[in-house]
């Protein structure tokens, strides 16, 4: 009989996504095909039911939080071969956005997603699952209500996506989230003062996982811990990081329905680059096409990409930006769009013109202050679009800088700078410049890049093996 997981995500694609996480909880349950997995997450109000035919369960239940009551209604599909379970209650669900708007979360989100954690917990309690797999700290409280129940033998998986979103709330909402006063203490879920609801995923699950060997050492000092840094060391022992992947499937140029043409090889991009050069009104098809696509955050690196790209305006390429986020940085980025007639701006969520923005590139910008995995870079791969990239988290893992190339090796290569300067940055953009004029060498890299394997496999392997050591040896797993 296979081993039941409970595999619990706040979004996930194509029902719901924001960012990352969306891609990998629809894709890594599907590698981990040995097992009976079902995924939940919320029904949010722009989920579209009849698209995907979910349809009641017809199973209701009161959730006690604190002393409140919930009534929970539970939905259902089937979608690609995985079974998705989806939890509705109006304070939940009912909202525009899932988290809030782009620049600030919704004041309710500790009782929201306390509540998704106690649903969660619920089920666990009722039904046997030898697995749950908590993703990020939407879901992190049920790995404290999981301890706290000496009666459930469900072993946890906790997997932090990005440290940075930790859930931080005031304490007055202990009481409401059904948290015992003892947890609220500096070595739980204290954290200067407010609840901390990563931190109970940290403290309380059996085994933790990050999304890249590198970002699972980096989140471990000063500089990338996020004040959790001392914590993480604490538990150290049951943290490891294991790199995401991209489902081959959904990021093929060979069989995306929504390229102008499809491809499997580099020559292959130039139709679709000259399409898309021509919807955006771009000039200059022999110039290289610098793209970013990714939210408009510190984190991605905005502020030293918006200071470079003046000058990198000026060089002899193309620059087209795709995203949504902080308001501020939208402003600003409009204002050089004006300035400049060789860079375009798109503003917004649309997972179709991503896909014709990878054919067309032929680099992907990727300035990040901190990356914990990034998806980018392997979908650049994959459509023959060079990342360049800041050697740091997982783009240290699988960005190798082209200098090293080696047509025999099973890696990647892009462009690689290492200080997050604006002259650090625009020094690779002049590589990349040299690079892209030097035909030969550069269709040789992508060639080799498009071929790389970022899929699932392996990944799923190493996923698997710790839901076996959690149930063969049913103690915290260590590196």
């Amino acid at each position: 009989m296979s081993k039941k997981v409970l595999f619990a995500a706040s979004e996930v694609y194509p029902f719901a996504k924001t960012g990352g996480l969306a891609d990998v909880a629809h894709a890594l349950p599907r590698a981990l095909n040995a097992y009976d997995i079902e995924v939940i997450m919320p029904l949010y109000q722009s989920v579209d039911r009849d698209k995907y035919n979910i349809v009641s369960e017809d199973c209701f239940f009161d959730v006690l939080m604190g002393e409140t009551q919930y009534r929970i209604e539970m939905y259902g599909c089937t979608h690609e071969g995985v079974k998705y379970r989806f939890v509705y209650h109006p304070m939940l669900c009912d909202r525009e956005f899932l988290y809030g708007t782009p620049e600030a979360g919704y004041e309710d989100n500790a009782l929201r997603f306390g509540l998704f954690s106690h649903t969660i917990y619920t089920l666990l309690r009722d039904d046997h699952y030898d697995i749950v797999h908590l993703n990020d700290w939407q879901c992190a409280l049920t790995a404290l209500l999981m301890h706290d129940d000496p009666t459930l033998s469900t072993k946890s998986l906790y997997t932090i996506h990005n440290l940075a979103y930790q859930g931080v709330f005031d304490p007055v909402y202990m009481d409401d989230l059904g948290i015992n006063q003892s947890h609220f203490r500096m070595n739980e879920i204290e954290f200067y003062g407010q609840i901390n609801l990563m931190k109970a995923g940290i403290a309380y699950s059996d085994c933790i996982t990050t999304v890249s060997s590198t970002y699972a050492k980096e989140i471990m000092t000063p500089e990338f811990g996020c004040g959790l840094e001392g914590f993480l060391q604490l538990h150290r022992t049951k943290l490891s990081g294991i790199i995401n992947g991209i489902d081959h499937e959904h990021f093929s140029p060979a069989h995306d329905t929504a390229l102008n043409v499809v491809y499997n090889e580099p020559k292959g991009k130039k139709i679709n680059k000259n399409a898309l050069l021509k919807e955006l009104g771009l000039k200059g098809t022999s110039k290289p096409l610098f793209a970013f696509i990714g939210r408009f955050v510190s984190q991605k690196g905005m502020d030293l990409l918006i200071e470079t790209l003046p000058k990198m305006a000026e060089l002899e390429c193309t620059i087209a930006l795709l995203g949504e986020g902080e308001e501020g940085y939208y402003d600003r980025l409009r204002k050089l769009e004006q300035y400049y007639p060789n860079l375009h701006l798109t503003y917004g969520y649309d997972e179709s013109f991503s896909h014709r923005l990878y054919a067309a590139a032929d680099f992907l910008l990727m300035p990040s202050l901190f990356e914990p995995c990034g998806l980018n870079q392997m979908i650049a791969f994959s459509y023959g679009a060079v990342p360049l990239v800041h050697r740091v988290g997982g783009l240290a893992d699988t960005v190798k800088k082209f200098e090293s190339f080696d047509p025999k090796s099973r890696e990647g290569y892009g462009v690689v700078f290492n200080t997050p300067t604006p002259r650090s940055l625009l020094l690779a953009v002049r590589k990349g410049l040299d690079l892209y004029a030097d035909k030969k060498r550069f269709e040789l890299l992508v060639a080799h890049n498009m071929q790389c394997d970022f899929s699932w496999s392996e990944s799923a392997k190493a996923y698997g093996a710790l839901y076996e050591t959690l149930i063969k040896e049913g103690k915290k797993c260590l590196n």
